[in-house]
């Protein structure tokens, strides 16, 4: 899953972004006019780094596309040279499909429109919709810094270990796009303070200032760790 990290014990949360990208305004990096271009040169690297490309997906339609051609022309050319179709003849299939639903179980049919309309909606749905990558802006009005999920969630597991005052093992946080969860197996006989916890985990998301901010929620296990 995106943005999967038990606190590792490491580094400092502030150092943990030392890997982080960092898009810089080469005309004016002072500057955070919305008119400046340097400024506008910066929100189309961000665009770039936090979106993903669609190409693979439109390579796979199209590939598709083609080869359903070139099975069509090698049909059609079989039957126009006089030779047996290599699986169906291309005159049988279109009337079998004007004969519909004759000959086909309506089950069947049934299937086979749902999932051709699920794949239509899905490729629909992914032109229309933009992709997102696992990672945040850390908003700046002189510099972008864009850092992967899995970062932020390494940082929130170390902030939220303190809180609660258990081990690395015990914590483990999933950041996405809209929500941070933090789950904690508690020490048994000792309980954890979830109201501090998620006050220490929405104090550092507010300072780590992510675009957009993730929502916090804090999951205490029933069950506690013995021996830690």
């Amino acid at each position: 899953m995106p943005g999967m990290r038990p606190d590792g014990g490491g580094p400092e949360a502030t150092d943990s972004f030392a890997n982080a990208e960092a898009v810089v305004d080469p005309g004016n990096a002072a500057s955070a006019d919305p008119g400046n271009p340097g400024q506008d040169w910066m929100q189309r690297m961000v665009r770039r780094e936090t979106l993903s490309s669609r190409a693979i997906l439109a390579g796979v339609a199209a590939l598709l596309v083609t080869l359903l051609a070139i099975y069509a022309l090698l049909e059609s050319t079989l039957r126009a040279i006089g030779q047996p179709a290599w699986l169906v003849d291309p005159l049988t299939a279109v009337q079998r499909a004007s004969n519909l639903p004759d000959g086909v179980s309506r089950p069947l049919l049934g299937v086979i429109g749902v999932v051709l309309a699920l794949l239509g909606l899905m490729f629909f749905v992914t032109s229309v919709l933009p992709g997102k990558r696992a990672k945040h802006v850390l908003s700046d009005p002189r510099l972008a810094v864009v850092v992967d999920d899995e970062v932020i969630a390494a940082a929130l597991a170390r902030t939220a270990r303190l809180a609660a005052g258990v081990t690395p093992e015990q914590v483990m946080v999933i950041v996405s796009r809209r929500e941070a969860v933090v789950n904690i197996r508690p020490t048994s006989g000792v309980a954890v303070p979830e109201a501090a916890v998620l006050a220490a985990v929405e104090q550092e998301i507010r300072q780590m200032a992510l675009t957009p901010r993730p929502a916090v929620h804090v999951n205490v296990g029933r069950t506690g760790v013995i021996g830690v």
